[in-house]
């Protein structure tokens, strides 16, 4: 028997990186998946990987940040596999016109806001009427490290501890309905997304660690790599959507290899 026999899955952000990881990882554990993602071409690619693995899977092409196509994407998921037991919000991300606040210009601040918070905000909205019908629902917020510690990203930074905020508050208001929510908090992600951005970093994208790299981290004599890869995520999204983890809520897990318990921020973080 898999970890998640017999639960159907909505993932934001599915069609590359963490949520894509999580997708496969779900579906080897016996759920069915709903691929949520805006871009067509990865979000298609995702659901045929899926599917080639041998999970149900469908992707619904859909903009995170709009109330009615969130609520078709929704619908449609309950349409096709009659339930929704996990929802994963993963799609966000930081804009590089984040800068410091007085040079910021006022667009990139809704921006990120949208992207990072009234995403997953219009997903809860949709979704959890019917995890109240079931009785149950697991709901797994994406943050950030930086989430936990600022950075020079204020927007980015602001947002993504909004959503901690924000994921505590829907365990404290719906625990009496069994719906379970929690966070996730990654470091550095060995996502296409972050090997591109960081192509002339070493440090962060290396296997083993540089002496930068052991520099940046907290557990430098105990922790073996500088970044970690979307699987590592995917396991941790796993334990959170199952029952093994039916006694937490309102937790976000820092996934960063001890990083935001040094509490520093680091010039060029993102």
């Amino acid at each position: 028997m898999g970890r998640l026999d017999g639960k159907v899955a909505f993932l934001t952000g599915a069609g590359a990186g963490i949520a894509r990881a999580t997708a496969l990882s779900f579906v080897r554990e016996g759920a069915k998946v709903a691929i949520i993602e805006l871009n067509k071409e990865t979000g298609a690619a995702a659901e045929k990987e899926v599917r080639a693995a041998g999970g149900d899977a469908i992707f619904i092409e859909t903009d995170a940040t709009n109330f009615d196509s969130v609520k078709r994407a929704v619908d449609a998921t309950v349409t096709r596999f009659g339930r929704l037991d996990i929802l994963m919000n993963c799609a966000g991300g930081s804009l590089q016109e984040d800068v410091p606040v007085h040079e910021m210009d006022l667009d990139i601040w809704h921006r990120t806001v949208a992207l990072n918070l009234l995403h997953p905000f219009l997903t809860c909205r949709h979704a959890i009427p019917h995890m109240l019908k079931a009785g149950s629902g697991s709901i797994i917020n994406m943050t950030s490290h930086l989430g936990l510690m600022g950075s020079i990203k204020p927007a980015y930074a602001a947002t993504k501890g909004g959503i901690i905020a924000f994921t505590k508050t829907l365990a404290a208001q719906y625990a009496e309905f069994g719906i379970r929510a929690n966070g996730i908090a990654p470091g550095s992600i060995r996502t296409e997304r972050q090997i591109k951005r960081y192509e002339n970093k070493e440090w962060m994208l290396a296997e083993k660690p540089t002496a930068e790299a052991r520099s940046r981290m907290a557990m430098k004599k105990l922790y073996p790599f500088a970044s970690g890869d979307p699987g590592d995520i995917a396991a941790i999204a796993v334990f959170l959507a199952s029952d093994e983890s039916r006694m937490l809520t309102g937790t976000t897990i820092a996934a960063d290899g001890g990083r935001s318990s040094y509490l520093k921020v680091y010039a060029g973080d993102e």
